[in-house]
């Protein structure tokens, strides 16, 4: 697995992960906020969008078009 891209919250990381999963690309969120103790630390952190290594390019462009299309 790889990190295709890096998110300030939560949030904003599951969004991309059901565009990429609704376009079949298996991804998941990983944080570092000790178990949602300590969920400030995905302000420091970020909030890392996974896929798999052979994914990774196909994921990166769909997001890449995913931003372009936003508002």
């Amino acid at each position: 697995m790889v990190c295709v891209s890096t998110y300030p919250s939560e949030v904003e990381a599951e969004m991309a992960r059901l565009h990429l999963e609704a376009n079949g690309v298996l991804s998941f969120i990983s944080t570092d906020d000790c178990g949602s103790w300590d969920p400030w630390l995905q302000l420091c952190k970020g909030v890392r969008l996974m896929a798999a290594e052979e994914d990774a390019s196909r994921a990166l462009g769909l997001l890449k078009k995913l931003e372009e299309e936003a508002p």
